[in-house]
Protein backbone atom coordinates (compact mmCIF):
# COMPACT_ATOMS: atom_id res chain seq x y z
CA UNK A 1 0.00 0.00 0.00
CA UNK A 2 1.36 3.61 -1.17
CA UNK A 3 1.70 6.13 1.88
CA UNK A 4 1.30 9.50 2.22
CA UNK A 5 2.33 12.61 4.17
CA UNK A 6 0.48 15.56 5.36
CA UNK A 7 1.57 19.15 6.62
CA UNK A 8 -0.86 21.52 7.47
CA UNK A 9 -2.39 23.59 10.69
CA UNK A 10 -2.65 21.39 14.06
CA UNK A 11 -5.94 22.90 14.86
CA UNK A 12 -8.83 22.19 16.88
CA UNK A 13 -12.11 22.94 15.86
CA UNK A 14 -14.73 24.40 18.17
CA UNK A 15 -18.42 24.12 15.99
CA UNK A 16 -21.30 26.01 16.57
CA UNK A 17 -24.45 25.76 14.56
CA UNK A 18 -26.01 29.04 14.44
CA UNK A 19 -29.81 29.72 14.62
CA UNK A 20 -28.99 33.39 12.22
CA UNK A 21 -26.12 35.37 10.85
CA UNK A 22 -26.04 38.05 13.77
CA UNK A 23 -22.63 36.25 15.38
CA UNK A 24 -21.16 36.82 11.86
CA UNK A 25 -22.19 40.36 11.45
CA UNK A 26 -21.00 41.25 14.65
CA UNK A 27 -17.64 40.16 14.74
CA UNK A 28 -17.67 40.88 10.78
CA UNK A 29 -17.41 37.44 9.38
CA UNK A 30 -18.07 37.25 5.34
CA UNK A 31 -20.67 34.37 5.28
CA UNK A 32 -18.48 31.58 3.86
CA UNK A 33 -15.03 32.89 4.27
CA UNK A 34 -12.36 31.79 6.49
CA UNK A 35 -10.62 34.72 8.56
CA UNK A 36 -7.76 34.89 10.48
CA UNK A 37 -8.51 36.81 14.00
CA UNK A 38 -6.02 37.56 16.65
CA UNK A 39 -6.04 35.61 20.07
CA UNK A 40 -7.74 38.33 21.88
CA UNK A 41 -10.61 38.46 19.45
CA UNK A 42 -10.65 34.54 19.03
CA UNK A 43 -11.07 34.69 23.12
CA UNK A 44 -14.16 37.00 22.80
CA UNK A 45 -15.49 34.28 19.92
CA UNK A 46 -15.49 31.51 22.19
CA UNK A 47 -16.87 33.39 25.02
CA UNK A 48 -19.81 34.25 22.63
CA UNK A 49 -20.60 30.27 21.86
CA UNK A 50 -19.45 28.39 24.86
CA UNK A 51 -23.14 29.65 26.10
CA UNK A 52 -24.37 27.78 22.72
CA UNK A 53 -23.31 24.83 22.83
CA UNK A 54 -19.95 23.19 20.94
CA UNK A 55 -18.32 20.76 19.76
CA UNK A 56 -14.73 19.77 20.20
CA UNK A 57 -13.46 18.00 17.16
CA UNK A 58 -9.36 17.61 16.16
CA UNK A 59 -9.02 19.49 12.29
CA UNK A 60 -7.28 21.55 10.33
CA UNK A 61 -7.92 20.12 6.64
CA UNK A 62 -4.28 18.01 6.41
CA UNK A 63 -5.32 16.87 9.16
CA UNK A 64 -8.85 16.11 8.62
CA UNK A 65 -7.81 14.14 5.05
CA UNK A 66 -4.72 11.97 6.60
CA UNK A 67 -7.24 10.52 9.07
CA UNK A 68 -9.71 9.67 6.11
CA UNK A 69 -6.55 8.02 4.29
CA UNK A 70 -5.82 6.29 7.62
CA UNK A 71 -9.13 4.73 8.15
CA UNK A 72 -9.06 3.64 4.44
CA UNK A 73 -5.57 1.66 5.46
CA UNK A 74 -3.23 3.99 3.97
CA UNK A 75 0.08 4.17 6.05
CA UNK A 76 -0.47 7.78 6.89
CA UNK A 77 1.52 10.49 8.35
CA UNK A 78 1.32 14.30 9.66
CA UNK A 79 4.15 17.43 10.32
CA UNK A 80 2.61 20.13 12.38
CA UNK A 81 3.13 22.19 15.43
CA UNK A 82 1.09 22.55 18.78
CA UNK A 83 1.40 24.43 22.09
CA UNK A 84 1.81 22.44 25.17
CA UNK A 85 -2.13 22.88 26.55
CA UNK A 86 -4.95 20.74 26.61
CA UNK A 87 -5.95 21.38 22.77
CA UNK A 88 -2.27 20.11 21.30
CA UNK A 89 -2.83 17.40 23.96
CA UNK A 90 -6.53 16.54 22.27
CA UNK A 91 -4.61 16.96 18.98
CA UNK A 92 -2.51 14.62 19.45
CA UNK A 93 -4.09 11.98 20.91
CA UNK A 94 -6.84 12.17 18.12
CA UNK A 95 -3.82 11.45 15.75
CA UNK A 96 -2.56 8.25 17.70
CA UNK A 97 -6.30 7.17 17.83
CA UNK A 98 -6.22 6.84 14.28
CA UNK A 99 -2.99 5.45 13.80
CA UNK A 100 -1.34 8.79 12.06
CA UNK A 101 2.70 8.52 12.57
CA UNK A 102 2.94 12.01 13.56
CA UNK A 103 5.39 14.97 13.91
CA UNK A 104 4.63 17.34 16.16
CA UNK A 105 6.71 19.90 17.19
CA UNK A 106 6.00 22.24 20.49
CA UNK A 107 5.51 25.79 20.74
CA UNK A 108 5.52 28.12 23.41
CA UNK A 109 2.32 29.76 22.09
CA UNK A 110 -1.21 28.64 22.25
CA UNK A 111 -2.47 25.57 20.52
CA UNK A 112 -4.56 27.05 17.17
CA UNK A 113 -8.22 26.24 17.01
CA UNK A 114 -10.39 26.96 14.47
CA UNK A 115 -13.99 28.21 15.22
CA UNK A 116 -16.19 26.70 12.61
CA UNK A 117 -20.05 27.98 12.46
CA UNK A 118 -22.68 26.12 10.63
CA UNK A 119 -25.04 28.42 9.13
CA UNK A 120 -28.25 28.53 6.63
CA UNK A 121 -30.01 26.16 5.29
CA UNK A 122 -27.22 24.62 2.85
CA UNK A 123 -24.76 24.05 6.07
CA UNK A 124 -22.61 26.75 5.12
CA UNK A 125 -19.46 27.55 6.55
CA UNK A 126 -17.68 30.33 7.97
CA UNK A 127 -14.21 29.82 9.68
CA UNK A 128 -12.88 32.70 12.42
CA UNK A 129 -9.42 30.82 12.70
CA UNK A 130 -6.73 31.85 15.28
CA UNK A 131 -3.59 29.60 14.33
CA UNK A 132 -1.53 30.09 17.42
CA UNK A 133 1.85 27.55 17.46
CA UNK A 134 0.50 26.29 14.07
CA UNK A 135 1.73 29.79 12.66
CA UNK A 136 5.25 29.33 14.55
CA UNK A 137 6.56 26.34 11.99
CA UNK A 138 8.77 27.30 10.17
CA UNK A 139 10.70 26.71 6.70
CA UNK A 140 13.86 25.72 9.23
CA UNK A 141 12.06 22.64 11.18
CA UNK A 142 11.57 21.00 8.29
CA UNK A 143 14.10 17.80 7.84
CA UNK A 144 14.74 16.04 4.44
CA UNK A 145 14.48 12.68 6.15
CA UNK A 146 10.54 13.45 7.39
CA UNK A 147 9.78 13.20 3.41
CA UNK A 148 11.82 10.23 2.81
CA UNK A 149 9.54 6.92 1.76
CA UNK A 150 5.98 8.24 0.94
CA UNK A 151 4.79 8.30 -2.13
CA UNK A 152 2.47 10.93 -1.83
CA UNK A 153 2.58 14.59 0.24
CA UNK A 154 -0.52 16.40 0.62
CA UNK A 155 -0.47 20.03 1.16
CA UNK A 156 -3.63 22.75 2.96
CA UNK A 157 -4.29 25.16 0.78
CA UNK A 158 -4.39 27.46 4.15
CA UNK A 159 -0.88 26.99 4.61
CA UNK A 160 0.12 28.80 1.48
CA UNK A 161 -0.11 32.20 3.83
CA UNK A 162 3.22 31.07 5.26
CA UNK A 163 4.76 30.76 1.66
CA UNK A 164 8.55 30.07 3.02
CA UNK A 165 7.43 27.25 4.44
CA UNK A 166 5.42 25.56 1.60
CA UNK A 167 7.85 26.43 -0.60
CA UNK A 168 10.72 24.56 1.67
CA UNK A 169 8.07 21.80 1.45
CA UNK A 170 7.69 21.33 -1.56
CA UNK A 171 11.13 21.37 -2.18
CA UNK A 172 11.77 18.48 0.04
CA UNK A 173 8.71 16.50 -1.18
CA UNK A 174 10.13 17.04 -4.93
CA UNK A 175 13.50 15.69 -4.15
CA UNK A 176 12.07 12.81 -1.88
CA UNK A 177 9.49 11.83 -5.06
CA UNK A 178 6.75 12.25 -3.69
CA UNK A 179 3.55 13.09 -5.79
CA UNK A 180 2.30 16.62 -4.39
CA UNK A 181 -1.28 17.37 -4.09
CA UNK A 182 -3.03 20.84 -2.86
CA UNK A 183 -6.30 21.31 -1.46
CA UNK A 184 -7.39 24.76 -1.94
CA UNK A 185 -8.28 26.45 1.73
CA UNK A 186 -10.44 29.67 0.87
CA UNK A 187 -11.53 31.55 -2.26
CA UNK A 188 -10.10 34.82 0.04
CA UNK A 189 -6.92 33.18 0.92
CA UNK A 190 -6.29 32.04 -3.53
CA UNK A 191 -6.89 35.55 -3.70
CA UNK A 192 -4.32 37.35 -1.60
CA UNK A 193 -1.96 34.58 -2.46
CA UNK A 194 -2.74 34.17 -6.52
CA UNK A 195 1.10 34.64 -7.57
CA UNK A 196 2.64 32.62 -5.28
CA UNK A 197 -0.19 29.78 -5.65
CA UNK A 198 0.56 29.43 -9.88
CA UNK A 199 4.27 29.48 -9.12
CA UNK A 200 4.30 26.37 -6.85
CA UNK A 201 1.77 24.78 -8.57
CA UNK A 202 3.55 24.51 -11.66
CA UNK A 203 7.07 23.92 -10.80
CA UNK A 204 5.79 21.29 -8.06
CA UNK A 205 2.05 20.64 -7.36
CA UNK A 206 0.57 17.08 -9.20
CA UNK A 207 -2.42 17.23 -7.87
CA UNK A 208 -4.38 20.29 -7.52
CA UNK A 209 -8.02 19.88 -5.62
CA UNK A 210 -10.27 23.46 -5.38
CA UNK A 211 -14.25 24.14 -5.00
CA UNK A 212 -16.21 26.42 -7.46
CA UNK A 213 -15.26 29.43 -5.85
CA UNK A 214 -11.36 28.90 -5.07
CA UNK A 215 -11.18 27.63 -8.47
CA UNK A 216 -12.68 31.06 -9.42
CA UNK A 217 -10.15 32.78 -7.87
CA UNK A 218 -7.15 30.73 -9.06
CA UNK A 219 -8.40 31.31 -12.78
CA UNK A 220 -10.67 34.06 -13.00
CA UNK A 221 -13.07 31.65 -14.75
CA UNK A 222 -16.92 31.23 -12.44
CA UNK A 223 -17.85 28.52 -15.12
CA UNK A 224 -16.30 24.86 -12.77
CA UNK A 225 -15.96 22.95 -16.15
CA UNK A 226 -13.63 25.43 -18.06
CA UNK A 227 -12.02 26.51 -14.62
CA UNK A 228 -11.19 23.13 -14.54
CA UNK A 229 -10.12 23.12 -17.88
CA UNK A 230 -7.61 25.81 -16.91
CA UNK A 231 -6.15 24.35 -13.74
CA UNK A 232 -5.31 21.40 -15.43
CA UNK A 233 -2.49 23.34 -17.84
CA UNK A 234 -1.03 24.08 -14.75
CA UNK A 235 -0.67 20.52 -13.34
CA UNK A 236 -1.38 16.70 -14.09
CA UNK A 237 -4.75 16.44 -12.04
CA UNK A 238 -7.55 19.25 -11.58
CA UNK A 239 -10.50 18.82 -9.35
CA UNK A 240 -13.15 21.35 -9.49
CA UNK A 241 -15.73 20.44 -6.24
CA UNK A 242 -19.46 21.27 -6.80
CA UNK A 243 -20.79 20.69 -3.56
CA UNK A 244 -24.33 19.06 -3.52
CA UNK A 245 -23.89 19.35 -7.74
CA UNK A 246 -20.76 17.24 -8.04
CA UNK A 247 -17.47 17.22 -9.22
CA UNK A 248 -15.15 18.04 -12.44
CA UNK A 249 -11.97 16.06 -12.97
CA UNK A 250 -9.22 17.02 -16.01
CA UNK A 251 -5.99 15.41 -16.75
CA UNK A 252 -4.39 14.38 -20.15
CA UNK A 253 -7.09 16.77 -22.12
CA UNK A 254 -9.65 14.42 -20.75
CA UNK A 255 -12.85 15.77 -18.40
CA UNK A 256 -15.21 13.78 -16.25
CA UNK A 257 -17.65 15.05 -14.24
CA UNK A 258 -18.90 12.84 -10.88
CA UNK A 259 -22.13 13.26 -9.51
CA UNK A 260 -22.63 13.87 -6.11
CA UNK A 261 -23.50 10.62 -3.77
CA UNK A 262 -26.88 11.02 -1.96
CA UNK A 263 -26.99 12.53 1.43
CA UNK A 264 -29.16 14.18 4.08
CA UNK A 265 -26.41 17.01 4.82
CA UNK A 266 -26.41 18.92 8.16
CA UNK A 267 -22.90 20.35 8.13
CA UNK A 268 -20.86 20.64 5.15
CA UNK A 269 -17.28 20.79 7.33
CA UNK A 270 -14.80 18.64 6.00
CA UNK A 271 -16.73 17.54 2.74
CA UNK A 272 -13.60 18.49 0.92
CA UNK A 273 -11.10 16.95 3.00
CA UNK A 274 -12.31 13.91 2.72
CA UNK A 275 -13.27 14.02 -0.85
CA UNK A 276 -9.36 14.75 -1.43
CA UNK A 277 -8.99 11.13 1.31
CA UNK A 278 -10.81 9.24 -1.19
CA UNK A 279 -9.37 10.37 -4.41
CA UNK A 280 -6.00 10.20 -3.01
CA UNK A 281 -6.78 6.68 -1.62
CA UNK A 282 -8.01 5.34 -4.99
CA UNK A 283 -5.51 7.17 -7.08
CA UNK A 284 -2.94 5.06 -4.39
CA UNK A 285 -4.35 2.26 -5.78
CA UNK A 286 -4.12 3.11 -9.71
CA UNK A 287 -8.06 3.66 -10.11
CA UNK A 288 -8.78 5.31 -13.15
CA UNK A 289 -9.87 9.01 -12.38
CA UNK A 290 -13.63 8.69 -12.74
CA UNK A 291 -13.23 5.93 -10.09
CA UNK A 292 -11.21 8.38 -8.06
CA UNK A 293 -13.94 11.01 -8.33
CA UNK A 294 -16.59 8.84 -7.07
CA UNK A 295 -14.73 7.37 -4.30
CA UNK A 296 -14.02 10.89 -2.90
CA UNK A 297 -17.74 11.88 -3.63
CA UNK A 298 -18.44 8.37 -1.67
CA UNK A 299 -16.84 9.51 1.63
CA UNK A 300 -17.94 13.01 1.22
CA UNK A 301 -21.63 12.29 1.31
CA UNK A 302 -21.08 10.62 4.53
CA UNK A 303 -19.22 13.64 6.57
CA UNK A 304 -22.12 16.10 5.61
CA UNK A 305 -24.37 13.62 7.37
CA UNK A 306 -22.69 14.62 10.85
CA UNK A 307 -21.74 17.96 12.71
CA UNK A 308 -17.75 18.08 11.96
CA UNK A 309 -15.49 16.30 10.14
CA UNK A 310 -15.66 13.08 12.28
CA UNK A 311 -17.64 10.19 10.25
CA UNK A 312 -19.33 7.56 12.84
CA UNK A 313 -18.76 3.62 12.63
CA UNK A 314 -22.19 3.02 10.45
CA UNK A 315 -21.34 5.51 7.86
CA UNK A 316 -17.43 4.29 7.65
CA UNK A 317 -19.31 0.78 7.55
CA UNK A 318 -21.34 1.56 4.33
CA UNK A 319 -18.62 3.80 2.59
CA UNK A 320 -16.41 0.83 2.72
CA UNK A 321 -18.96 -1.38 1.49
CA UNK A 322 -20.13 1.57 -1.43
CA UNK A 323 -16.44 1.72 -2.25
CA UNK A 324 -15.29 -2.34 -2.78
CA UNK A 325 -18.73 -2.34 -4.77
CA UNK A 326 -16.88 0.39 -6.79
CA UNK A 327 -13.75 -0.99 -7.13
CA UNK A 328 -14.94 -4.76 -8.04
CA UNK A 329 -17.11 -3.69 -10.80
Amino acid sequence: MKSILGIGNALTDILAVLPDDSLLEEFHLPKGSMQHVDMETGDKIWSVLKPMGVKYVAGGSAANTLTCTAILGMPSAFIGKIGDDELGMLFKSDQEQYGIRSTLLKSKNASGRSMVFVSGANAERTFAVYLGAALDLVPEDLKPEWFEGYDYFHIEGYLVQNQSLVRRAVELAKAAGCLISIDMASYNVVESNLAFLHDIIEKYVDIVFANETEAKALTKIADPQKSVEEIAKLCSIAVVKVGKDGSWIRSNAQTHFIEAYPADAVDATGAGDTYAAGFLYAHSLGLPLDVCGHVGSIIAAKVVEVIGTKIDIPRWRAAKQQIRELIEK
